[in-house]
């Protein structure tokens, strides 16, 4: 797979799963497995940028006498879920239209 296509994607991936409710890292790796591997250096990797991006904040709390990092979706980071599912249609049409045999109307 095209290495910007796939980051594309799991930047979403990693925003929908913190769309709902605040997360860490631990978690978010745990909520993506049934769909995706990820690493944990790939994961913390995609968590910055998004940070960067506005797209998350991270704010920090003690859990079980740790801190923790606790990851929040922003605006920009909805956006960006929305805007992915507007392009997910235009992706499917193209895809549809490579895999059309010959005859198929």
């Amino acid at each position: 797979m095209d290495a910007q296509l796939k980051r594309g994607l799991l930047d979403v991936c990693v925003l929908a799963t913190i769309k709902n409710e605040d997360s860490y890292g631990y978690k978010i790796i745990k909520d993506i497995k049934p769909y995706i591997e990820m690493s944990e250096s790939t994961l913390y990797t995609i968590l910055k940028r998004l940070e960067n991006a506005n797209m998350l904040t991270v704010r920090t709390a003690e859990h079980d006498g740790r801190l923790r990092k606790y990851y929040h979706i922003t605006k920009a980071g909805l956006g960006r879920i929305e805007d992915f599912k507007d392009e997910w249609k235009e992706v499917m049409s193209i895809y549809q239209f490579v895999n059309k045999e010959k005859g198929d109307e």
